[in-house]
């Protein structure tokens, strides 16, 4: 579509649905995008057509089995009806398949007069979102054959099934929790081994210290750390089946990791400190991980970098610009996670906000884009300094218990994912998590 000259604004997330009306075939892949053109609708149309027929599209059967089916919802505010088009597509308003992923291509907050006219023209009902919650609503997704997913790996994972943990490998002699303990390849091999025995589902390799106040390392220092500890645990038959991570800021790293198998990039800058970061990473296909920065790790503890009106919505905001410029430079919202840093620039007070105030965030990046809001929520808060004020614990790795309870407090209000050291007793606490909230939506 790009190299047809539409400019893609928008996307929505990716729904694994059961097949409608011919359901003897494997299951759908459906989404929307929100783009801009000067090709007029029937023109348009025309390119929909060649790319389809270009990815292998051919007559069948209706309904039935096809590589893609590429249909136009709205057009600019006009409504189009000849002999071959009608937009809106006449059967919109029938389908949850369709209604979901053009939900998401929204903001709970009407943006513009063009939006405004789609809702308009919404049949049996004032407003889109009301057809949507006639149709079922976020009630339909998870159930009756709906699934919103994330394509990583070889797989699409559906985050709501339950809470995911990431075990922390440092691979840096500087950390402020265990630096130095797994420079050597074998002692990082057997930690990774362990924390997948103790129930992580994914690894997170960092070789760049971001504790406040660190310095940063070259390009070149950072992969000749990472790079021999990712080909040896690929080799380990304990990895199979389990997502790897690059905890980096910079996208020569980023593309030389998932070069060597890693499965997702995570960026505490959110794309602030390397200008290639969201290009690289949307050539790369794979999921991104942008978290909440001011500054860098030497600055973002600075005074200025702590002043907040309301730390949930500004994080909020400041979290959906730097989505939206990944979105804009080719990161599919359906490849996007968001973390809202715990621990980078803010104070203890901001961090216990934040941890309670997840449902916040998301409402918050709701009003300018649904797809976003529903998009996987990490949360690191594991033996982060605030814990140890409050609890009196000095020594990093004697916050464990009260890493419980932040990834408790997290999880019950909104995580997804969890990103912490001590994977066993984490482990623990999401099963009972997962139970409590399966209890709840009964």
């Amino acid at each position: 579509m790009k190299q047809s000259g539409i400019q893609i604004t928008r996307h929505a997330c990716l729904y694994e649905t059961a097949p409608a009306y011919v359901t003897d075939q494997p299951q759908f892949l459906n989404s929307a995008v929100r783009g801009v053109t000067k090709l007029g609708p029937h023109e348009l149309l025309s390119v929909l057509k060649k790319i389809e027929k270009d990815m292998g599209r051919t007559t069948g059967i209706r309904y039935g089995p096809r590589p893609i089916d590429l249909d136009i919802l709205f057009y600019g505010k006009f409504k189009i009806h000849s002999e071959i088009l009608d937009v809106p597509h006449e059967r919109i308003w029938e389908r949850p398949f369709v209604v979901a992923p053009l939900i998401d291509l929204l903001g709970s907050d009407i943006d513009n007069d063009t939006v405004a006219s789609w809702h308009s023209f919404s049949k049996h009902s004032s407003d889109l979102f009301e057809l949507w919650e006639k149709l079922g609503g976020e009630s339909l997704v998870g159930r009756n054959g709906m699934k919103r997913v994330l394509p990583v790996g070889n797989h699409l994972q559906d985050w709501s099934l339950k809470t995911s943990l990431m075990g922390i490998l440092n691979l840096t002699p500087d950390s402020f929790s265990d630096g130095g303990r797994y420079i050597s390849v074998e002692a990082a091999v057997s930690q990774v081994r362990l924390m997948l025995s103790e129930g992580a589902d994914m690894i997170d390799f960092g070789a760049q210290s971001t504790r406040p106040n660190a310095s940063k390392i070259s390009v070149e220092e950072e992969l000749d750390r990472l790079i021999p500890v990712i080909e040896a645990v690929t080799k380990i038959p304990e990895a199979e089946g389990k997502l790897l991570s690059v905890d980096t800021f910079y996208s020569e790293v980023a593309s030389e990791a998932v070069k060597k198998g890693v499965h997702l990039v995570n960026d505490v800058s959110g794309g602030r400190l390397d200008s290639s970061m969201y290009s690289v990473v949307a050539a790369l296909r794979v999921p991104y991980i942008a978290m909440h920065m001011r500054g860098d790790p030497s600055s973002m503890q600075n005074p200025e970098n702590l002043q907040y009106n309301d730390v949930c919505k500004d994080v909020a905001l400041e979290l959906y610009e730097r989505l939206k410029e990944a979105e804009l430079a080719g990161i599919p919202a359906w490849r996007l996670i968001i973390d809202p840093g715990i621990g980078f620039s803010k104070n203890t007070e901001h961090n216990l906000d934040i941890l309670t105030g997840l449902t916040t965030i998301r409402a918050e990046i709701a009003r300018r884009s649904l797809a976003f809001s529903h998009a996987p929520l990490l949360i690191g808060p594991s033996r982060k300094r605030f814990l140890g004020d409050l609890c009196a614990r000095p020594a990093a790795d004697k916050r464990d218990p009260a890493t419980v309870a932040a990834v408790t407090t997290g999880v019950l209000n909104g995580a997804n994912v969890v990103r912490v050291h001590n994977v066993q007793y984490n482990a623990d606490a999401l099963r009972l998590c997962d139970a409590l909230l399966e209890r709840k939506q009964r």
